[in-house]
């Protein structure tokens, strides 16, 4: 894995050292002397992480590492402390203004670089949603990137993995002023439980005993319903190397005992913070789908969606000789209810069409908008006969009651024309089936509207 990593320090020693460390890992290296200075280069997006020292002249990495995590063109970026600061009353303050990590000088070079794999491994996934989601902030859609920053990272649910109970009852007492807190004392159901329940953040202790940790949080990845669940693992000092491990294989983020309150109060808040910042870019995108493929006005799939499965429903229907049936749906004189009761009572109407077309059809039914009054069904497996009911379903729903506009003060009669085709033997082109049944359509028009009508082929 590579990744461009920016140092940061006003110490051209510990510059140097660093950037020789990394780029021995075949990391890419960019330096910084100054606060300023990091921030310019981080919202030029040049790099993938931050390694950020504490005690600068100036804007110390404290300050630096707020502004980054308060921007959020910036907020995603992992921020690594590099200090020569060791009480937890630092780790807390710097926590606190977002860093991921610490990193105490001397630095181990082992740990730098495991450190910063599982930190821009992180990231790397999260990119793609990202860039979804500044995509769909330009549509006009809701801002994640900005929701993350106002997040406190408060009132998360937490499965505590931990068979000693003078250590998950401490851990449970600290952690239940802010957050939910639960205790699972057999690692083996662990895995179950974290998948089943909607969790915000695992605590896994590294002192399990007659159960390798390890395993558990390689489960967690492996699974895809726990993959992004985030994992703080719990270790003793002399515990360094399985630590080490467990960031290799996936964990987040640690603690070391003894455990410091502040400290575990200030971790657990990163990582629901991070939870739920990956969760509404993940809904983002979901919506963001949603609206490439659905009509915003009723609901039902738009024409794009109509148009890219059509094709395949009728291929499948080809091969393997089965029946498929098109109806191509008008509502009659819709121009007139538009120009009489003006377009919020026109969309009023294609809002209670669309349901009662919903209402009428199967399941295995598609139904479509394809724009204005005009709407379509598709309808694998179907033959003529089987449509023709649907569609005499159809027409006899929208007719048989007014429709209510002007948010329910008035009614008025609609009605709809119906054109019906059927997949003939040789047919294998969707947009020939499609043809006929708007000829069909025409022919309703034509003929009284108020009816459907077969396609004569």
């Amino acid at each position: 894995m590579t990744a461009r990593v920016l140092v940061v320090d006003d110490i051209l020693a510990n510059v140097k050292l660093l950037e020789a460390r990394l780029s021995a890992e075949y990391f890419d290296v960019v330096t910084a002397s100054s606060g300023p200075e990091a921030l310019s280069i981080c919202e030029r997006a040049q790099c993938d992480i931050v390694l950020l020292d504490v005690m600068m002249p100036g804007m110390d990495g404290f300050e630096t590492c707020r502004r980054l995590k308060a921007n959020p063109a910036t907020h995603h970026i992992p921020v690594i402390m590099v200090t020569a600061l060791d009480q937890p009353a630092d780790r807390v303050k710097g926590l606190e203004a977002g860093a991921d990590d610490f990193l105490t000088k001397p630095v181990n070079d082992f740990a730098l670089v495991t450190r910063v794999r599982s930190l821009v491994r992180l990231k790397m996934m999260q990119d793609e949603l990202r860039m979804r989601a500044v995509t769909s902030r330009e549509i006009g859609m809701r801002d994640p990137l900005l929701e993350a920053v106002s997040e406190s990272g408060l009132d998360g649910r937490i499965l505590v993995v931990d068979d000693r109970a003078s250590s998950h009852e401490r851990i449970a007492q600290a952690l239940r002023n802010h957050h939910q807190v639960e205790v699972e004392t057999r690692p083996q159901e662990a895995l179950f439980r974290a998948a089943e329940g909607d969790y915000d953040l695992v605590m896994v202790s590294l002192g399990l005993s007659d159960f390798d940790p390890l395993r558990l949080c390689s489960q967690l990845r492996t699974l895809d319903r726990t993959r992004g669940l985030p994992v703080l693992v719990v270790a003793e000092p002399e515990d360094e190397a399985r630590l080490l491990r467990s960031l290799d294989i996936g964990a987040n983020d640690y603690l070391m005992r003894p455990i410091d309150r502040n400290e575990m109060a200030a971790r657990v808040r990163t990582q629901v913070r991070k939870k739920r910042y990956t969760a509404r870019l993940r809904d983002n995108v979901q919506q963001s789908m949603e609206m490439a493929i659905t009509d915003g006005l009723t609901g039902l799939h738009n024409r794009r969606y109509m148009e890219s499965h059509l094709g395949t429903l009728v291929e499948q229907a080809s091969m393997r000789g089965k029946p498929l049936s098109v109806l191509v749906l008008d509502i009659d004189y819709f121009k007139a209810v538009n120009d009489t009761y003006g377009h919020d009572a026109g969309d009023e109407v294609l809002r209670e069409f669309a349901q009662r077309l919903r209402k009428s059809v199967r399941g295995i039914d598609l139904v479509c908008r394809l724009g204005g009054e005009e709407f379509v069904v598709i309808m694998p497996d179907t033959d003529a006969g089987v449509a023709s009911i649907v569609a005499e379903r159809i027409r006899n729903r929208v007719a048989g009651d007014p429709f209510p506009i002007n948010k329910g003060a008035r009614a008025i009669d609609v009605t709809v024309s119906i054109g019906m085709a059927q997949r003939q033997g040789s047919d294998v082109d969707a947009d020939v089936i499609l043809k006929r049944a708007d000829q069909a359509l025409y022919r309703a028009k034509r003929d009284g509207r108020n009816r459907v009508v077969l396609d004569a082929a």
